[in-house]
């Protein structure tokens, strides 16, 4: 009953605002003045309400772990910078070794650092992680950048030479520019790399590695991370609007 009363209410003063709009135009100045003062009331209340349902239903929903996974997945993630919100939101003039949250670090050598990170938030409907990365480039006078994404302990459990892990982002520039992603497995004391090229030009992104050949020594793995490194970055914005991270078995053939 509650509910239905509410609903009722909420009619009737809907009518009543529908008829003080349509009248304002010959309403006595003294009375238009009062129902201003209540239309400024009413409408400072809607429009906090809007502002918070807009984010709350905003898609996706903010901690979203859903992507497609490839058949026969054991591990998949979505590091943390496209999953949910930061404490710190952005960084201006990055220095190098800049963290942003706990798993992503930026490295350079610049003299002078004309960089900004921002976290932001995706609203697109084809969206499906909650959060993206942008990156800002003005003048650049260092020799290399990259964004360092450490992989958590899950992704070396059980890891072999039999697996692939993929990588799948999505990229947007502002104009093209050559990015490469290397994914590094520290295994005593030697360190595997394998390099891939992003296809440039493309927004949807998918890269495989393929462990099998390589000297990968599966007792001793330590740790892994995957630089994502840009060629001549300057005068130039990247949107990382996601990236995540599959482990599969290599199909028997």
């Amino acid at each position: 009953m509650g509910k239905r009363f509410d609903q009722l209410l909420g009619r009737a003063a809907l009518r009543r605002w529908r008829r003080l709009a349509r009248s304002a135009a010959t309403t006595p100045l003294s009375r238009l003045r009062q129902q201003r003062n209540e239309a400024r009331k009413l409408r400072g209340h809607l429009d906090q309400l809007l502002h918070v349902a807009d984010n709350r239903l905003a898609l996706p929903l903010v901690g979203s772990s859903f992507f497609p996974r490839p058949h026969g997945t054991d591990w998949s993630w979505r590091p943390e910078v496209w999953r949910g919100p930061l404490p710190v939101l952005g960084v201006s003039s990055v220095p190098s070794k800049t963290q942003l949250g706990s798993e992503v670090k930026m490295f350079h050598d610049c003299r002078i650092s004309e960089l900004t990170l921002r976290q932001l938030r995706n609203t697109r409907e084809e969206d499906m992680a909650p959060f993206g990365l942008r990156m800002d480039v003005f003048k650049f006078d260092g020799s290399f950048l990259s964004l360092v994404i450490d992989l958590p302990g899950e992704s070396m459990a059980g890891l072999t030479r039999e697996h692939l892990i993929r990588m799948d982002c999505i990229v947007e520039t502002e104009k093209p520019i050559e990015i490469f992603s290397r994914l590094n497995i520290k295994h005593g004391p030697n360190t595997e790399q394998w390099v891939r090229e992003l296809p440039p030009g493309e927004k949807n992104v998918t890269v495989e590695y393929d462990l099998a050949y390589s000297r990968l020594n599966e007792k001793r793995i330590e740790n892994a991370w995957i630089d994502l490194i840009f060629e001549a970055p300057d005068m130039n914005q990247v949107v990382l609007h996601d990236i995540t991270f599959a482990r599969y078995l290599r199909a028997n053939i």
